[in-house]
């Protein structure tokens, strides 16, 4: 299968590489931003794709198996409707 250039999964768009600076990866032992990587996005919808290599070094740096180059700190805070 092509990385990219295929027919998205849930509309007639086209799997695009796009060149991002950052993006937010969840991961059951918490987050991983990964910088400068590229994704597929489709040029319609927006649905984003994540090849094998991508998605198993967010898992080697989310279980310590990989060092991440740097840890940054998120503020988090409750959100309540008044």
């Amino acid at each position: 299968m092509q990385i990219y250039g295929y027919q998205c999964d849930y509309c007639d768009g086209t799997v695009q590489a796009k060149p991002l600076e950052s993006e937010v990866f969840k991961h059951k032992n918490g987050f991983v931003i990964l910088e400068d990587v590229t994704v597929g996005v489709c040029d319609s919808c927006g649905n984003r794709y994540y090849s094998a290599e991508l998605l198993h070094a967010v898992h080697d740096i989310a279980t310590g198996a990989q060092s991440p180059e740097r840890t940054e700190n998120i503020p988090v805070a409750h959100f309540s409707k008044a």
